[in-house]
């Protein structure tokens, strides 16, 4: 496994992470849980990724269980939260969702229990909150970490502008500003990484921990042919995830891509994951296999990676036709 250091910190991530939206509660049990993330850990991966919105809170109640009963030493791997949503969805009351001080707080506390831990490594704002200022949001950050409830913070999906608020904001406080963004990128969504993040890279040394490599399945070529059933654009109530992916110019693509991965003597899927991770602004790409068989061939990403020269980087980008 090879480690990254997240953006200008001390903390060392591995470049592959496992991580549990969609999958857990909804697609992978207690039993899986343990065997995949027993699976993950043997091979070096020390970041495990969570939400409270995330079912609604029983995906990390899932994680949570299977650290207790791997009982792992706490100083060899980091977990997260991220707060937002909430856990009701459009059933949330006020304060129940958003990044008020009060939601904040309560929804580490929530965190905290159903991870069973004393300290989340990663707390991350999962969405900008335009209703709440920013000046509440960083302080609230930092009254978790002085109280050694958190120990990093950091957003998803903020667009650059809002991340450089945020550092401004804790500049003229003397406090401690983000220091990771979770954005989605894989070749289908590039802009944010390759475009809108530089500025914020350059100047403030942001880390990231990137979800959904393999663009929810669809960079795997198993949708090249129809939905699968059981597969995560089959399940109830992610039919927008479905429109959203399941489009005729994306899956010639994937087909095309398909052709370079076969030159190489790799999978699809092993592929775009190690196209993600070539990218040096990233500190680690989130895995969400269901499968051993799946995860086994998503960590030969980290050989194939290193294959990846500038030729085939081109062959790709002309492939996929979506480079900024």
């Amino acid at each position: 496994m090879e480690y990254r250091k997240m953006g200008n910190t001390g903390l060392q991530l591995s470049v592959l992470s496992y991580g549990s939206w969609v999958t857990f509660s909804r697609q992978v049990d207690d039993g899986a849980s343990d065997r995949l993330m027993g699976l993950a850990y043997d091979n070096g991966i020390n970041f495990f990724d969570n939400a409270e919105a995330y079912e609604g809170g029983r995906s990390e109640e899932i994680m949570g269980r299977t650290l207790k009963n791997k009982n792992w030493d706490r100083t060899s791997y980091c977990i997260s939260s991220k707060v937002f949503f909430g856990l009701y969805g459009k059933n949330n009351k006020p304060n129940q969702h958003g990044l008020s001080r009060k939601h904040i707080t309560e929804a580490c506390h929530a965190a905290l229990r159903r991870m069973q831990s004393d300290y989340l490594d990663l707390y991350y704002c999962h969405r900008p909150d335009p209703d709440t200022p920013m000046e509440e949001v960083v302080r609230t950050m930092n009254i978790l970490i002085q109280q050694g409830k958190i120990l990093y913070w950091g957003t998803s999906e903020w667009s650059a502008a809002e991340i450089i608020d945020a550092h401004k904001v804790a500049k003229e406080l003397g406090l401690i500003p983000p220091a990771v963004e979770q954005p989605q990128y894989n070749l289908f969504e590039r802009v944010k990484m390759e475009q809108d993040y530089l500025p914020v890279f350059d100047k403030y040394g942001m880390g990231t921990t990137i979800w959904s490599p393999l663009a929810s399945g669809l960079l795997t070529g198993k949708y090249n042919n129809g939905i699968p059933e059981g597969s995560r654009l089959a399940l109830e109530n992610y039919v927008w995830l479905k429109d959203r992916m399941m489009q005729d110019d994306k899956l010639e693509s994937v087909k095309k891509l398909a052709k370079v991965a076969d030159e190489l003597g790799t999978s699809l899927a092993t592929l775009s994951i190690a196209w993600c991770v070539h990218n040096p602004n990233v500190t680690t790409a989130i895995l969400g296999a269901t499968k051993e068989s799946q995860l086994t061939e998503n960590l030969k990403a980290l050989e194939v990676y290193t294959q990846l020269t500038p030729e085939i980087m081109k062959e790709i980008d002309e492939v996929m036709g979506t480079r900024p």
